[in-house]
């Protein structure tokens, strides 16, 4: 496209938006949108409600609902989250924003999408509000989700898998004191492959801030493993000088 052809496409694009009444700017509507991904012992999940309410009545969909006029959108996605599972002090954070127009049945609405993943035996959610029932459901075996929840969950684990290269996220889903061979499981889980145990081990040289203790596991039917901790103190120590896993 030519210089010339830029400056009349938006000149034409400006008297466009100069001819739509103001009030229909204030005609969409925002949503929140929770991808809550449990982990437990190499089993990797998410969280979804069977919808109680049309549209979509009876299929499976993130916990998801509109925003007051008078919420702020962190405040919401916890409200929403809460409301429908019952789930609360879930430490969720913003990932992204989905606005396609067509995206609800009912009118433009512009849903943003938060995550967190937790240790899905520490939780007991029920469903609650217009929500019939709660189910974790394995990725290997997702139905068929209303909207365009697939697109967003597929998101989220992306962003997922991009979080634990930079930061400890295994730390809120293993035991305070965890083995070497939980840590790789983790990683194999989220990443849905299988890892070198040597080449790995190597690589976790690079964690400083995992601390080895004079313990070993208790109770077991194989030969006790050597017990870890994390570190804290370290790892922000190393976070601030641009810590990377590099799988």
């Amino acid at each position: 496209m030519t210089t010339t052809s830029r400056a009349f496409k938006s000149r034409i694009q400006q008297e466009d938006l100069y001819s739509i009444p103001i009030d229909e700017f204030f005609k969409s509507a925002f949503s929140v949108d929770c991808v809550i991904f449990g982990y437990h012992e190499r089993q990797l999940k998410v969280l979804l409600i069977e919808r109680g309410t049309e549209p979509y009545e009876g299929f499976w969909a993130l916990p998801g609902d509109l925003v007051y006029p008078y919420e702020d959108l962190d405040s919401a996605a916890s409200r929403v989250l809460n409301d429908l599972t019952t789930l609360s002090d879930i430490p969720i954070r913003q990932i992204h924003t989905f606005g396609k127009v067509d995206r609800h049945p009912l009118g433009r609405v512009i849903t943003v999408a938060y995550t967190a993943i937790v240790e899905m035996q520490d939780l007991t959610p029920q469903a609650s509000s217009w929500a019939a029932a709660t189910k974790w459901h394995s990725l290997k075996r997702i139905p068929k989700l209303a909207f365009d929840h697939r697109e967003i969950l597929n998101k989220a684990l992306g962003e997922l898998q991009e979080m634990v290269k930079h930061e400890p996220v295994w730390n809120k889903v293993l035991p305070e004191k965890f083995t070497l061979t939980q840590l790789q499981e983790f990683y194999e889980t989220i990443f849905n492959k299988t890892f070198d145990k040597g080449n790995f081990r190597k690589k976790l040289q690079d964690f400083k801030f995992i601390t080895k203790l004079d313990e070993a596991q208790q109770n077991v039917s194989h030969r006790p493993s050597l017990l870890y901790r994390f570190n804290e103190k370290k790892y922000l120590e190393q976070k601030n000088k641009g810590f990377f896993f590099d799988l």
